[in-house]
């Protein structure tokens, strides 16, 4: 006979498998007029609860990097993590990414259940929580279309027309901007320009698209959980909404976000290999309005 606690997380599992098989995400529990977060998606008290600093200044936390004096001054090539502008990519195109990310995840249900999947080897696919199955106490509230940029990129036909056209076009944007990135934090490094390219830091790219529906109960659950990313850095677009936060000296900065600007942050794996440091992040839920967040990632491996 089971334990109390095999029986619950048994019910957990039945719960979190129903949701799956939707296919309509997070979304669809907000399209169906859910006024209550579900069970699965409530976080425990204590780890909903975060020290918040009340500083607007963060800017010794989380730098403005301007890429087009770092071009002219090989002395501000150090701590290259914060919050970058001047990086050439158009704001039209920001913007743009953005609203494909949008008209994605907006689309009714049954247009994008093709694309719902749990297989990770897929080019391009789409679902609710990564790790849906695993042993969390509650699930976040997003849902997150994934794309390999590099290097087996997706076929055109394999991507969503609704946001194939800019897809392909940022990810040209973002790959260029990701190499001058390595070659930055190789000078750094007092390294040559190329030697984490060669070494294979961009061998494998991808992007994340979340997507965080407006929330009924935003304070009884979160868009993404206390994480680091586990890649050798990332850039990081997000929308006007805000909600991106860090850790730090113990306490929770925003990321408040800069038109036209994108976030870098630099991962566990460069971490690891060259004592550089990176940032835990934490994503709120927006409240109740009709508001949305987007966040997109393109990880470099």
């Amino acid at each position: 006979m089971g334990t109390a606690s095999e029986s619950d997380f048994g019910y957990v599992l039945s719960e979190r498998k129903a949701f799956d098989e939707t296919k309509a995400g997070v979304k669809g529990l907000v399209d169906a007029g859910y006024k209550k977060v579900p069970s699965i998606f409530r976080h425990p008290p204590q780890k909903s609860e975060k020290k918040v600093s009340n500083s607007t200044d963060t800017s010794h936390v989380i730098p403005v990097i301007d890429l087009a004096d770092i071009h002219k001054d090989a002395s501000k090539r150090q701590g290259l993590v914060g919050i970058v502008i001047n990086h050439d990519i158009p704001v039209s195109v920001l913007e743009e990414m953005q609203n494909g990310v949008k008209r994605f995840h907006e689309l009714d249900a049954e247009h994008k259940r093709e694309f719902y999947s749990r297989d990770r080897t897929k080019p391009f696919f789409y679902n609710s929580n990564f790790d849906l199955y695993g042993s969390q106490p509650a699930l976040n509230w997003r849902d997150t279309f994934k794309c390999l940029l590099y290097p087996d990129a997706p076929k055109p036909e394999e991507i969503p027309a609704v946001c194939r056209d800019i897809l392909l076009d940022y990810s040209k944007y973002i790959m260029k901007l990701g190499i001058l990135l390595l070659e930055l934090f190789s000078e750094a490094l007092d390294l040559s320009p190329n030697y984490l390219k060669d070494i294979g830091c961009a061998g494998r790219v991808f992007g994340l698209c979340h997507y965080y529906p407006a929330c009924p109960e935003p304070d009884l659950t979160m868009g993404t959980t206390l994480h680091s990313d586990n890649d050798f850095f990332t850039i990081l677009l997000q929308d006007h909404i805000g909600g991106l936060q860090i850790r730090y000296n113990d306490k929770w900065i925003d990321i408040n976000p800069v038109p036209g600007a994108l976030v870098v942050n630099i991962g566990d794996f460069l971490q690891a290999s060259f004592l550089l440091s990176s940032c835990f992040f934490f994503i709120s839920c927006n409240f109740y309005l009709s508001w949305i967040l987007l966040t997109c990632k393109a990880s470099f491996f």
